[in-house]
């Protein structure tokens, strides 16, 4: 699975002004509305299924990194998108650090497999630091899809 696959290039952000984790996670979800992703009517389900995801623990796997995620019945594929926080979001993270990127995905409740593979590329991709590094200093969303392509093509990973 690639980023390509499932990251809406309309939705990221590559300047969330947010500096919450409640916050954060309203603005990814609603830029993918704004994507044309979900529907409108669907934005408070969804985020309120991400909410109740983050209570069983937070997403915020480490290094300035958090991947929000839920299934829900309103999507009929993997939708995701990105955000860049220049100021960071306290997000309970493993490692007690402020996130600074953001993968948001939502996948439908009958294809767990699409949801595991992104979620396994999410973290491979962000075990290199080069990666990672260019991504938290992209000020513009061509800049974080053009770093997302080239991860599709192996240029990071070796």
């Amino acid at each position: 699975m690639k980023f390509n696959d499932f990251v809406s290039t309309d939705a990221i952000r590559a300047d969330l002004s947010a500096e919450d984790k409640e916050s954060v996670i309203r603005e990814l979800v609603q830029g993918l509305v704004k994507a044309g992703e979900i529907r409108e009517e669907e934005l408070e389900s969804i985020f309120a299924a991400i909410m109740k995801r983050e209570e069983l623990g937070s997403t915020g796997i480490g290094r300035g990194v958090a991947v929000p995620h839920t299934k829900h019945p309103s999507v009929d594929r993997l939708v995701g998108t990105v955000g860049v926080s220049s100021q960071g979001v306290d997000f309970n993270s493993l490692d007690g650090e402020k996130v600074h990127l953001l993968f948001l995905l939502i996948s439908p409740p009958d294809r767990p497999g699409d949801h595991l593979r992104a979620l396994e590329n999410i973290s491979r991709q962000l075990r290199d630091d080069t990666f990672c590094r260019f991504l938290k200093q992209s000020k513009a969303s061509k800049d974080i899809m053009q770093l997302l392509e080239e991860a599709d093509n192996n240029q990071f990973v070796s």
